[in-house]
């Protein structure tokens, strides 16, 4: 019989690298595609057939609640982000005795063509329920470290076993659970093929759009386009007036008349940040 896993997707985060944007709102509900990153970790986690799925917030915690809604079991953390280990350990008595998938939900995975979760499906497949397993890709070359000269790539399982002796209180699963995992011979890794981007900052969030976009323009139908557009991201409601190329342009902001947004994110209220250019 397979081990009883559950899944949950970490959001409590303050995105503090994504500053000014996540002044707005919680990094998870930072949208990729015109999808917020959150709705894509829970679609990975349902698609593998997982139906019991947590969400953690703290930071701007209405939001994530309010998105949320009946989708998920939802862990508030009212005194402030307890970090990714540390978040686990206050679902304890939720998960129960159950291995537990966790998404990161910062991490982009680019959609599969079909079946969402399919392309993760390995970091289940065959699973003893006593190893930690943490889905990763080989770091670049000339970089070494990581965990055997690999880099996580967004989604981890661990054992009862482990969540059951994470300390309370604030921590972070590198210290309280990969890195021990790694010392005794647990760790198990498994390749992940697909684009994976840590979309923890502007540049990196620019470049998931991009990639989501594939060379072309995703625009949502309520948005109004009046001026050219190209290699861009825009969301509902968003009026681009003027025009935007390898942007990202968020629900309900506008790009006035006359105006060219290139390598920037436009956010409501005006809150534009540049990308400088990689050369």
């Amino acid at each position: 019989m397979s081990p009883a896993v559950c899944g949950l997707v970490l959001a409590a985060g303050e995105g503090q690298r994504l500053r000014p944007l996540t002044e707005l709102i919680p990094k998870a509900l930072c949208p990729v595609g015109n999808i917020p990153l959150l709705d894509r970790a829970l679609a990975r986690i349902h698609g593998l057939g997982l139906t019991e799925v947590a969400v953690n917030a703290a930071y701007l915690a209405d939001q994530i609640v309010g998105h949320v809604g009946d989708r998920a079991h939802v862990s508030v953390e009212p005194d402030g982000p307890l970090g990714t280990s540390g978040g686990v350990a206050r679902l304890r008595s939720w998960i129960d005795g159950r291995g537990v998938l966790i998404g990161n939900a910062d991490g982009y995975l680019a959609d599969p063509a079909r079946d969402p979760g399919k392309d993760i499906a390995a970091i289940l497949d065959g699973w003893s329920g006593e190893t930690v397993r943490m889905l990763t890709q080989p770091l670049p070359p000339g970089q070494t470290g990581g965990f055997s000269n690999h880099r996580f790539a967004g989604f981890s399982l661990l054992p009862w076993r482990y969540v059951r002796n994470l300390p309370e209180g604030h921590g972070d699963l590198v210290r309280n659970a990969w890195r021990p995992a790694e010392a005794a011979g647990e760790l198990e890794l498994i390749d992940f093929e697909g684009v994976y981007i840590d979309t923890g900052t502007p540049a990196d969030y620019l470049r998931a759009n991009l990639h989501a976009a594939n060379g072309r323009t995703l625009i949502d139908p309520t948005a109004e386009i009046i001026g050219p557009v190209s290699e861009a991201v825009i969301g509902s409601h968003a009026r681009v007036l003027g025009g935007a190329t390898r942007a990202v342009v968020w629900p309900n902001a506008l790009i006035e008349p006359g105006e060219l947004l290139a390598d920037a994110i436009r956010a409501p209220r005006g809150l534009t940040v540049h990308i400088p250019r990689r050369r």
